[in-house]
């Protein structure tokens, strides 16, 4: 690499390195915020939906994939919103347990049962798992979307 490239990729390098210093945490910061619009645009739909007594199987179908939408939203908003407080988070997993420990859930047992719900319907389909789910989504993990929302919605 001839010199000019060199002096060129630090001043970058260095440059890019204060702009993050300077504006990286206003970016987590308004990341989580946008994560939240989406999670709450799902978590309303679930809610919805969730009120009403479902007999058909593709109703409760539609049920379970704004379940899988909102699960999937509320454990990136989490991460989110760890890391825009200074924690690294990678997984689902480390994410609900982190979330816990910092008191944005109450219940990190009921999340972890939630993504191994949604992990198993994910990759299988038995009547009865299906008809489980149904259930408790309607009388736990809609709750637990609830006070997630709640309390983030007072952060803002």
């Amino acid at each position: 690499m001839n010199l000019k490239i060199r002096k060129s990729v630090t001043f970058m390098m260095k440059y890019f390195m204060r702009w993050t210093m300077v504006y990286g945490d206003g970016l987590k910061d308004i990341r989580w915020k946008q994560r939240f619009e989406n999670f709450e645009k799902s978590y309303k739909l679930l809610y919805k939906y969730s009120k009403e007594e479902l007999t058909t199987e593709l109703e409760k179908a539609g049920l379970i994939q704004f379940f899988e939408s909102c699960f999937e939203l509320s454990w990136k908003l989490m991460k989110d919103y760890l890391e825009s407080e200074g924690f690294i988070v990678k997984s689902p997993r480390e994410s609900i347990k982190m979330a816990f420990q910092m008191d944005l859930i109450d219940d990190a047992r009921v999340w972890l049962e939630a993504l191994s719900s949604r992990n198993l319907i994910s990759h299988t389909y038995d009547e009865v798992v299906f008809n489980q789910l149904v259930i408790d989504i309607n009388e736990i993990y809609s709750i637990e979307f609830e006070k997630l929302y709640k309390k983030l919605q007072e952060e803002l």
